[in-house]
C-alpha cells in the first residue's frame, strides 16, 4: 500500500510551529531515554545508587591486607507505564466537508499538533509533579512569588543542590511558572546589558543563566496543596543524615508527599517524599536527610501550601519515552511515521489506520517517569 504520510510530514511540522503551545521546561532538562531497547509497558526496570562511605581515621600498616567495609548498594525501580495516546477520526465526507472551507491538510496537522501538545503538557505536568514530590530541601516564602526585588533566592536554591554534592558541571537547571519569570524579567540589574553582560533579556525577554542555573519557564510548575496532619513530633532521636523519621502524637491528618515541614530547633526546610495519614508512621524526606540531629519529641510544623518551582540536575530525573512495541508482522496500520515535537524534542508515532468509510490517525506514546537523586533537587517555593 503507498505511503500516506511521508507527503504530509511538512503540513504536520508546519502546524506544530503555528498551533498555541505551553512553555516547557521540564522535559527538556531532564534525563530523557527514548531507546526502543527499554522494558517492555509495566515492567521494572532497576538503577543502583550507592551510599555514603565511612572514612577511617588510622591507618594501620600490616603484613596481612585488610577485609575492607562492608558496602551496601541500595537500587530504585522505576517502570514505563503510562501512556498518552490521541485518536483523530476523519470519513470521506467529512474530508469533502472541510474542503469546501479550510481544507484536510490545514485542518488535520493542526489536529496532530494539538494532539502533541495535550501529550507534551501531559509528560510536563508528570515531571514536574515527580520533581517536587521527590526534592530534598525547600527555599523561599510560600506564597510569596520569588525576584519582587532581587535574585538572591537563585544562589540559595544552588547552595541546597551544592551542599547535597551535585556536580558543577552545567547541567542543572532551574524551572519556573510564568509569574516568577516576569519579576525576574523586571529586575533592573537583569535588563541592563552592561550589568547582565547581553541585551538578550532585555530586547527578546531570554532568561539568562544565573548562579550556574540555566533558568527556563513552565505553564506545569505544580500547585501543593499542604497535608491536614497536627501535632506530629519525633518520636525519638534522629541523627544526621536519616531520612526516615519517625513520628507521633498526630490528630490522623494527612502528611502528604511534597509537604515543606521545618522541626523545632532546625532551620532547614525539609521536602516529604512520602508521608502518611494516621496518628503515627514514618515520613521519608528527600536525602541527604536530617542536617542537624532531630531530638526526641522534636515539633514537626507543616508548612503552607506554595507554587513548586524547583532546581536539579539533569541525571536526578530520568524520563523514559519510546513510542509502543508491534506485534510480529505489525498491527492494522497502513503507516506510520515518527515524529519530533520541536518544541519539547519529544518523538511521536503517528499511524493511520483504515476501516470502512472511515480513517482515523493515531498520535501515540508510551512514557515513565523517575526522580533518582532527591539530593540533587531543591524546591523554590512561591
Amino acid at each position: 500500500m503507498a505511503n500516506v504520510l511521508t507527503d504530509l510530514a511538512a503540513d504536520i511540522y508546519k502546524a506544530a510551529d503555528i498551533v498555541g503551545r505551553e512553555q516547557v521546561g521540564f522535559v527538556p532538562s531532564v534525563l530523557i531515554n527514548a531507546g526502543s531497547e527499554r522494558a517492555a509497558q509495566g515492567d521494572t526496570v532497576r538503577s543502583h545508587f550507592t551510599r555514603a562511605s565511612t572514612v577511617n581515621t588510622s591507618y594501620s600498616p600490616a603484613m596481612t591486607i585488610p577485609e575492607g567495609d562492608d558496602q551496601t548498594v541500595d537500587n530504585k525501580t522505576m517502570s514505563i507505564d503510562k501512556a498518552a495516546n490521541v485518536q483523530i477520526p476523519w470519513t470521506g465526507e467529512d474530508i469533502r466537508h472541510v474542503n469546501n472551507g479550510s481544507g484536510y491538510e490545514t485542518i488535520y496537522g493542526d489536529q496532530i499538533a494539538q494532539a502533541m501538545r495535550g501529550i507534551v503538557n501531559q509528560i510536563e505536568a508528570d515531571v514536574a509533579g515527580e520533581a517536587y514530590t521527590n526534592a530534598s530541601r525547600a527555599v523561599g516564602e510560600a506564597g510569596t512569588t520569588p525576584f519582587s526585588s532581587n535574585h538572591d533566592v537563585v544562589a540559595q536554591t544552588r547552595k541546597v543542590l551544592v551542599d547535597n554534592g551535585m556536580p558543577e558541571d552545567g547541567q542543572a537547571t532551574l524551572v519556573i511558572n510564568s509569574a516568577a519569570g516576569t519579576l525576574m524579567r523586571n529586575l533592573a540589574q537583569l535588563q541592563k546589558a552592561n550589568e547582565a553582560g547581553g541585551d538578550q533579556l532585555l530586547r527578546r525577554g531570554t532568561l539568562l543563566d544565573l548562579q550556574g542555573l540555566m533558568i527556563k519557564e513552565s505553564r506545569q510548575v505544580q500547585a501543593h496543596t499542604k497535608g491536614t496532619a497536627t501535632g506530629l513530633d519525633a518520636a525519638g532521636g534522629e541523627p544526621v543524615g536519616e531520612t526516615s523519621i519517625a513520628l507521633d502524637g498526630g490528630d490522623g491528618g494527612s502528611l502528604l508527599a511534597g509537604d515543606v515541614v521545618t522541626f523545632a530547633g532546625d532551620d532547614n526546610k525539609y521536602v516529604v517524599n512520602t508521608g502518611f495519614t494516621a496518628a503515627s508512621g514514618t515520613a521519608i524526606i528527600g536525602g541527604p536527610g536530617m542536617q542537624e540531629t532531630l531530638a526526641d519529641a522534636a515539633e514537626m510544623t507543616i508548612g503552607d501550601g506554595y507554587t513548586a518551582n524547583v532546581a536539579f540536575h539533569r541525571n536526578a530525573i530520568e524520563l523514559a519515552a519510546r513510542a509502543p512495541d508491534q506485534p510480529f508482522g505489525g498491527d492494522a496500520a497502513v503507516d506510520r511515521m515518527t515524529v519530533q515535537d520541536p518544541i519539547s524534542g519529544l518523538v511521536f508515532e503517528v499511524a493511520v489506520y483504515k476501516g470502512y468509510g472511515k480513517m482515523m490517525i493515531d498520535v501515540t506514546t508510551l512514557y515513565g517517569v523517575k526522580a533518582w537523586k532527591p539530593d540533587f533537587i531543591a524546591t523554590l517555593m512561591g
